[in-house]
Formats: structure tokens, sequence, C-alpha cells
């Protein structure tokens, strides 16, 4: 090598070493960055989140581009509780500090997108996390190294050529690029990101709008009061939230045109595959839907108005009206683009088009020390939980963070440690205020590991279940005695036709039928061992789990407060009581002593409280029963009959001396 090679690549060695290096680097500070970095910061960890705008949450100042957002600001419910409240607080992030609550920027049901901005920016300032702004990311690459966490550093390289070297990748981006049609005249076609929100710009005009999700219907809301008539177009039926259960789909607050459509005013919604269609033009610059094979079969360079279209041969062609304006609302995509392909994202399956390719731990498949939070790691639970929502990843975000924690600084998955006996009260208080396992449900659970002869259990908060396999290598922690797995589920048949929530079949009251509940309630598995990837990989079908020694469903209550005595309470303490064959209750210490007399086996309760020496004080009962089962003598009658004979009382024997006087220790 000569002396120009050698100068190359010692600039190249002193480059790399020169790197500006970070354990964790968060790319993006919308809302699952931010939240990845206020629990980075509370640990104590190096890391630095990368904005390529000026300010968090740059997200909201575009979108939704009619400014009302679909989470719920349910500011009031009449409790204290505060885990209980961010059930129904679709926008705070998680932190200690109670002004950093979403309910402090809004009063509306729905508020506005601007009103996310100020709260996003409040939450990284308040916090002081270290965000560079103004730092947009254009590529991401490997660069190996044994010597790393992961067996390689990932080398992030901004606008300026700047390059920066990371241990563990966390992807906070979001979906940002739109959806597009491909099919002759698409041109044509405006999409939802640039077209205009001014209603007056729709007056008299007949619109048609390719999409059927939010972003369809709340551009459709802007403009039914000015329009001849919307029309809509997509593949699929339309889906309502309340039916499916899944927050993504159309919302009340923008399905006017369901109404304006079912009460025959013009408006309408359409069935057909896109990818069949075509739009043409014709002088007058009205748009013409058309099907694609007449466009082949005939020359398209032909002007648009000799071009066959379908009412030429089917004169009741619904879209044989020509339309003014057509509106693509199709949704949006990951943005892979900046990623190397050494970092595998994508199986170029049509989905994971859309997502990247993740595990349940939402660790890349390709590249191990990549994550993917927020929006974009909905692929875990799509159409079926709320993870692609505040509401949901920012539970899935903070169990990413207690993954790392494990992994890399060897603090094992928070826990508390209770006596046996507490067994039902703590699930019982879980199921009724957790926040993570309401929002996540069938996705995130508490898990309950049992210690050696079931004397106690080791409670664990919103673990990713399906990773239900590993939980002793990603959380530090022995299931070697058997475990709890609680979980909230709706029933088999809560989504579809005639198998909605007001299913007439299903157990809303009757205990015995609670595997029949269709709303959401919870659910506890039992399992004797920690089920195997096996288990995992063949469980039966539609089940969340394998197949577990038993399991209890809870019957769903209409205002989700499982805390009756006779409903709710009894029977999981029994059902409990079965997997563990023991008794869960709790006794007086009268009641432990006459275990002591009539029993092999105590009850926890007892054996955990009375019987290590605090005590069982003598009573008029409890000498009662020695009496009647032969194990005292009746002194006090005897005492009477010699006092009756004139004689002095008899002096106590052996086992009224020992009650006596040992009282206090037993």
């Amino acid at each position: 090598m000569g002396p120009l090679g050698l100068l190359l690549a010692l600039a190249m060695h002193l480059a790399v070493c020169t790197r500006p290096h970070r354990d964790y680097c968060v790319l993006g500070a919308g809302p699952a960055g931010l939240q990845m970095a206020a629990l980075l910061q509370r640990a104590g960890r190096d890391y630095e989140v990368f904005e390529r705008e000026s300010a968090p949450g740059s997200f909201f100042t575009r979108y939704p581009r009619h400014r009302k957002l679909i989470s719920i600001n349910k500011r009031h419910t009449g409790k204290a509780n505060a885990e209980f409240n961010l059930r129904h607080d679709w926008n705070s992030l998680l932190s200690d500090d109670p002004r950093l609550l979403f309910r402090h920027y809004s009063k509306a049901y729905f508020p506005d997108a601007s009103d996310m901005v100020h709260y996003l920016g409040d939450f990284a300032k308040c916090l002081g996390l270290r965000v560079l702004y103004n730092t947009n990311i254009t590529h991401v690459t490997l660069d190996k190294d044994p010597q790393a966490w992961n067996g390689h550093y990932f080398i992030l390289t901004d606008q300026n050529g700047q390059a920066y070297q990371c241990s563990v990748l966390l992807v906070a981006t979001g979906l940002s690029v739109p959806k597009l049609v491909d099919f002759p005249g698409s041109e044509h076609v405006e999409g939802y990101e640039s077209v205009s929100v001014d209603p007056e710009d729709f007056v008299g005009q007949n619109v048609l709008i390719l999409g059927r999700g939010n972003s369809a219907f709340e551009t459709a809301e802007n403009i039914l009061g000015v329009t001849n008539f919307v029309h809509m177009l997509s593949r699929s039926r339309v889906r309502l939230s309340w039916a499916t259960h899944y927050v993504g789909d159309v919302r009340a607050i923008n399905n006017g045109l369901l109404d304006t459509y079912q009460l025959k005013s013009l408006d309408g919604l359409l069935e057909s595959d896109l990818e069949y269609l075509a739009l043409v033009k014709d002088s007058k610059g009205k748009l013409h839907i058309t099907l694609k094979f007449l466009l082949e079969e005939n020359n398209s360079s032909q002007s648009a108005d000799s071009i066959p279209l379908p009412q030429d041969e089917n004169d009741n062609f619904a879209m044989r009206v020509a339309y003014d304006r057509v509106i693509r609302c199709l949704g949006w995509k990951f943005d892979f683009s900046i990623f190397n392909q050494s970092l595998r994202l994508s199986s170029g399956t049509e989905f994971s088009k859309k997502y990247p390719l993740i595990r349940a731990s939402y660790e890349s498949k390709g590249s191990r020390g990549l994550f993917i939070l927020g929006t974009a790691s909905h692929s875990v639970d799509y159409r079926k939980s709320a993870g692609g929502f505040i509401h949901g990843f920012r539970y899935t975000v903070r169990a990413v963070h207690r993954l790392l924690e494990h992994r890399h600084h060897g603090i094992a998955w928070p826990s508390t440690e209770h006596p046996i006996t507490q067994l039902t009260s703590s699930i019982i208080r879980r199921v009724n205020e957790a926040s993570g396992l309401y929002q996540m449900f069938s996705v995130l659970a508490d898990i309950i590991l049992l210690k050696e002869n079931a004397t106690a259990f080791e409670y664990l908060e919103e673990f990713p279940m399906q990773m239900l396999a590993q939980l002793e290598t990603l959380t530090g922690r022995t299931a070697r005695h058997g475990l709890f797995v609680i979980n909230m589920e709706y029933g088999k048949n809560f989504s579809g036709p005639e198998k909605d929530v007001f299913y007439y079949d299903r157990s809303v009251a009757h205990i015995e039928d609670a595997w029949r509940s269709n709303f959401l309630h919870p659910v506890i598995y039992f399992y004797r061992h920690l089920p195997t990837e096996q288990d995992m990989r063949f469980r039966p079908a539609q089940w969340p789990l394998p197949r577990p020694v038993a399991v209890h469903h809870i019957v769903e209550d209409f205002l989700t407060d499982w805390t009756a005595p006779v409903g709710h309470i009894l029977p999981l303490r029994r059902f409990l009581e079965n997997c563990l064959d023991t008794d869960l209750r709790s006794f007086y210490a009268e009641s432990c002593f006459l275990f002591t007399l009539t029993r092999q086996r105590l009850p926890p309760f007892c054996q955990q409280g009375y019987l290590k020496m605090q005590g069982v004080s003598s009573t008029k009962s409890l000498r009662q029963h020695g009496v009647e089962s032969r194990l005292l003598q009746d002194y006090t009658t005897m005492e009477d009959s010699n006092l009756w004979l004139g004689d002095q009382p008899s002096a106590p024997g052996p086992l009224t001396q020992s009650l006596d006087s040992n009282k206090e220790e037993l």
C-alpha cells in the first residue's frame, strides 16, 4: 500500500474512531420515540433521539388534514385511581409527572391535532429529553463488530453526511409513505396528503373518494354539505369500529356519509377492486371511471371521448356519472428507503410492504438489536388490539424497555413478591385498574410465577404473551413451580355479521357460562410448566396461548368492574384453589387453631400468620371445643361442682396450664 493509501486508511480509521457513539439511538420524536426516551432517561441510559423537524410530533402538524383526532380524551371517569383513568385517556404518555397528562391540554372529547403538538413539545421539554432536531437520518447500515452488544453497530448518516454509531436502534418513525394507486389514469388522482381542505373548493362538484378508512370518511365529512354528491370506492365493505372493536376502523365522528347514503341523499358507497379500474379524462376535464380491459382493448392513444365506458354495455353502471375530482385516501406504509438491505426489514410480501418484519418482542427478525416502536409495530396485533395507537404502544414501548434493561444491564423484569394468601386480591386489583392489560388485550399479559410449594408468588406486569416460552431468558425470572397468565380477551364471536358485541347467545351474567362472554373480560390460564416454543407454535387455532392445565373466564361486566363477591371473586378464588389444591380464604385465629386440631394440612393463611409466633389467645369457645373434642377436661363444671360441695377449686390440669401459660406463643 502506497503513502496515499495509508493516509486514506488512517483517515477512515480516525473517522470511525471519532464517530459519535450512543448505546441507544431513537429515530423519530413522535409519541413512541418520546416515550422510549423518557424511559431511557429515567433509567440513566446513554441515548439520543434523532428528529428531522425542528420540534417533536411533526406528524401532527400536518395530519389528520382536518385536524380532528379520533383518540378519546375522557377527562372524567368518576374515579381517582390514576392507573384506571389511563384506560380512558388515549393521548397521554407514561411519566411520573401528573402535569404531563393530556387532559390538561384539551377539554375536547376528540381533541384538535394542534393540542397534541403542544403536549408532545412540553413532554420533551419538561423531562429534559435529549433530542437532536433538524437531523434527518437518510441512511442506516450495519458495521460488524464481535465486541458490540449485538455483534454489530448501527451506523446512521444524516443529511450533512455526519455519521452516528449506536449499539441498539429503536425506530419510531411511524407510517409516513402514502399508499398509491397504480392504474391507467391514476395521474389524475389527488392525494389525501395534498388535497385542499377548504370546502369552498368543492362547491357543486361530483367527488369520488378512493378508500374506506378514517381518512376517507374524514375527507367526505368535510365536504358533504357543499358537493353535489360524494361517492366512496373500495374493494372491501366498510368496517365500523363499534362492530369490530378495532380503533382503526371507521369511528362515529367521521361516519356522516353513512347516514346520507342510507337516507337517500345522493351520496353512496361502492365496492370494487381498484386494480381493475381505469380513469379517463374527457375534453371538458371531467373524469370517467372505466374498466382497465376496455382501455387495453382499444388504442389508449385515442381521445378520451372515444374510449368505451362500462355504461355503453350496462346502462345502470353505478359509476356512469362523470366526476370533477377523484381523491386517494388509502392510508400509509413504512418508509423502508433509508435502511440498507443488510438490515433485512422486509420480506417483500404484501403485508411486509406496509410494516417491517418483527417478532412479538418488537425486535426485527432480520437484525438483532433493532426494535420497531409505535405505529409501525402494529403488525404484531394488526386489527386485533391497540398497538398502532398511543393508548396501546405506550405500553409496548415500556415492555421493550424492560427487555433491554435485562438484556444489556442485567436488571430483571420488575416484579413484586407476595404470600399466596394475596393471590386472589392481586389478580382482582389488576384486572380492575390495569390500563396496559385493558388496552393491549390479547397482546400483553400479567404473569404470576409460583414459588416452591405455592407458599408465595412473584407478579410480573404486561409481558408480551406471545413470547411466553422465552420468559425466563427475557426477564431474568424463573418459572419452576407453575404459573398463571392473566389476560383480557373478547369472545370468539366478537366481530363479524351477527357476531358483534351484541351477539344474542353471549353470557352477560351466568357465571357457569362465563366462557361465552363476548365483551372484553379477564381470562386466567394455569400452567404447571412454562410452555415451550413448540407448544406456542402448535397451539389450538384461535387460542392466544397453548392449551393450559386449567382456564378461567371472569364473566363480562357491563361496568367493566369485576368486584362482585359472588359473580366475580368467589368463582376466581375457587378456580385458584383448585389449581393449587389449597384453601386461599382468610381465617380468624380461632379457626386456625381448630384446623391444627382437625387437619393435617393447614390453609396458607394459618401457616403464614398465626402459627408463626403471632399468637392465638384462649377464648371461651376454644376451651369449649377442647372439652367437646376430649382434649381438655371441663374444669369449669368441676370447679362449679367443687364450690357447690364446699371444696376448694382443684389445681388446673396440665393442658389448661399449657394453654394459659403459652397462649402468647400460640
